[in-house]
């Protein structure tokens, strides 16, 4: 009955230690990619504020073209 027992607990420990086992791997896991992630979001949060730099620029520009535009036919409209 005791050999049984520590049979039985010895298979417990063995289990138990690849359950901790695995878990440590995936949290490694998990945690690889995370970091991998999380450098991804900054690389397209860079890319998307450059694109809103880029965008401003050119909504400026087109603003610049339209009130020479307006001038242009106020201008004209006054001949």
């Amino acid at each position: 009955m005791i050999t049984q027992n520590l049979q039985a607990l010895k298979n417990i420990e063995r289990e138990l230690m690849q359950l901790l086992q695995d878990l440590r791997k995936k949290i490694e896991t998990l945690e690889k990619e995370k970091t991998d992630l999380l450098a991804e979001i900054e690389i397209l949060k860079e890319k998307g504020e450059a694109k809103a730099r880029e965008l401003e620029k050119e909504v400026i520009v087109l603003r610049k073209e339209v009130k020479a535009l307006e001038t242009l036919f106020n201008t004209q409209g006054k001949r």
